[in-house]
């Protein structure tokens, strides 16, 4: 295992072949808005599967691979289809690994991605409406949807005994799609769900929304927001009112930033986020600490998303989007070798030697339907101010 680790964080330092060919990957996530905290992790996870595969020689005769980052800024629908148009049409990027919330990954991909033939594959990007929007065959993701996401709260909710809910959510697909998801799943196992009202991400006071939350009551209130803008001001609001002490915090709630920013009043929240405890989200989590980088929520995601992009491209011989999008399911799962972090080198010389592999990754990737993970969640516990994994489901 440590020898595997020192190989895969030794290899970004080799140079690759003199005259190799150059393969652009977009990078593009919210860099700015409303979960700006998550998107450093996540880009240094892709960057590093494609710094493995770049420094290896292996890809498509020894092409190199460079990545060329974009901001999204979350939920600009404007500014992402213009940094999609940029990556796409001027530094000529032959795929996208973005983006990060789920608005803008819908326009990019309705409005430039589609229309320029280029795979998009998101980490994070988790409405239910992306399972059965139309997309060429050029849309995937690592992260899944959040018709499952609902399932687990609810099934956690009913662990902990949690009989009502109010609901908080961003006004967007995202936070309607999700926060329906939860209303329906926790409905049907015979909880009640008290409200279910969006929020506006940006405003200073939330005490208007605050307060109609508090009037219906709830056991708990699940806030189905981005943890650096709206999401964290009704937590605020709520804990300076009184209206609740305790909190659901779904993905897009979980990371470091946000028990730093509200303290030791978060302690004794739960939530979810993707996860999974496989044997390659360890060997993930290992090799981004040696190369000094951090396993944030969706980096493994991320990983495995510029991982799939570059796999697909050698078993397609091509880096050609709408040659190489008819192989991501193909290299993604079984049958085949299994492929884990620190293995993408080798991944590309059995696909050259025409022997099929089984994508694993850092994530456990298995994708169905129309391109998206079937997935596993972590429960999370908020204790003494750390986002704790308490079990997987």
């Amino acid at each position: 295992m440590k020898k595997l680790i020192l190989a895969a964080v030794a290899s970004v330092l080799m140079a690759a072949p003199a005259n190799a060919a150059e393969i652009k990957i977009g990078v593009v996530l919210g860099f700015t808005g409303p979960a700006e905290s998550l998107a450093p992790d996540m880009a240094n996870g892709a960057e590093l599967a494609i710094s493995e595969v770049s420094a290896s020689g292996a890809l498509l005769g020894g092409s190199t691979v460079t990545p060329v980052r974009g901001d999204s800024a979350c939920i600009d629908a404007a500014a992402a289809v213009a940094v999609a148009e940029r990556v796409i049409t001027a530094d000529k990027v032959s795929g996208i690994m973005g983006g990060l919330c789920s608005g803008v990954t819908t326009a990019m991909l309705q409005s430039v991605a589609m229309a320029k033939g280029v795979v998009m594959i998101s980490p994070s990007a988790t409405s239910p409406a992306l399972s059965t929007l139309e997309d060429n065959g050029l849309f995937f993701r690592t992260a899944p949807s959040d018709a499952r996401q609902g399932q687990v709260i609810s099934d956690i909710l009913n662990d902990k005994g949690i009989k009502s809910i109010a609901i908080s959510y961003t006004n967007n697909d995202y936070g309607k799609g999700l926060a329906d998801s939860i209303e329906q799943n926790f409905a049907a196992s015979g909880g009640t769900v008290t409200i279910n009202a969006s929020h506006e991400d940006g405003k200073g006071d939330y005490g208007a929304e605050v307060g109609a939350l508090a009037q219906a009551g709830g056991d708990i209130l699940v806030v189905a927001g981005y943890i650096d803008q709206g999401g964290k001001g009704i937590i605020q609001a709520s804990l300076d009112s009184g209206a609740f002490d305790t909190f659901f915090l779904p993905d897009g709630m979980i990371g470091d930033s946000l028990p730093a920013a509200i303290g030791a009043d978060l302690n004794g929240s739960i939530g979810s986020v993707p996860g999974t405890d496989s044997p390659g989200f360890k060997l993930f989590g290992e090799i981004t600490a040696a190369a000094g980088l951090k396993a944030g929520p969706y980096a493994a995601e991320s990983y495995d998303a510029a991982a799939l992009i570059m796999l697909a491209m050698q078993a397609a011989g091509s880096s050609d989007s709408n040659v190489y999008k008819n192989k991501v399911m193909e290299v993604a799962n079984a049958p085949g070798e299994k492929i884990y972090p620190g293995e993408l080198a080798k991944g590309l010389k059995l696909l050259a030697d025409g022997v099929d592999i089984d994508y694993v990754g850092a994530s456990a990737v298995e994708l169905i339907g129309g391109g998206e993970s079937s997935g596993a969640f972590a429960e999370i516990l908020v204790d003494g101010g750390v986002n704790t994994t308490v079990k997987y489901r």
